[in-house]
């Protein structure tokens, strides 16, 4: 009975891992708080899903101004887009905002908290105006934006963890 008890637990446990393990949002950053943060990879894995979501816009209009339309391809190059549009906005709001901008009662904290977070704010913005449409006007605003966090982010030397 033993045996039998300790095998259903590990079999539970195996599960479990698999399930969170091929969760959609398994890959956000834990919210434990774990300490261990890589700020400037987050920065380059928005600059990446930014180039992502260039390269599927050009796709996008390229594979619908053809004569044959290919839609198998077309809607994979649109859920690509929208795809990396949803993982920046999950690194800006799920990382930088909950994580990573600390509540604090400091008037200069506040100030640039204010900041950072009209920022942040921009960028989900502009995420899901990549989602809305393939003006190549918000992939250059996402760029400047995320930029701009990174200088804010990072001016102050503050954040040791890059």
């Amino acid at each position: 009975m033993k045996n039998v008890i300790s095998k259903i637990g590990i079999a539970s446990i195996v599960l479990l891992v698999f399930v969170l393990g091929n969760s959609k949002s398994s890959y956000a950053h834990c919210e434990i708080p774990c300490g261990i943060y890589a700020d400037s990879l987050r920065i380059t894995m928005l600059l990446e899903d930014i180039e992502t979501i260039e390269k599927s816009m050009n796709k996008v209009n390229e594979l619908s101004s053809a004569e044959q339309v290919d839609y198998n391809q077309l809607v994979r190059w649109i859920t690509n887009k929208e795809d990396h549009a949803n993982k920046i906005q999950t690194i800006t709001t799920q990382y930088f905002m909950f994580q990573r901008i600390k509540v604090s009662d400091d008037a200069k904290v506040k100030e640039k908290n204010a900041q950072l977070l009209a920022v942040l704010h921009e960028i989900c913005v502009y995420a899901m105006k990549s989602k809305q449409t393939t003006d190549l006007q918000y992939v250059e605003k996402l760029k400047s934006a995320v930029h701009e966090l990174s200088h804010l982010y990072f001016a102050a030397e503050e954040h040791h963890h890059h």
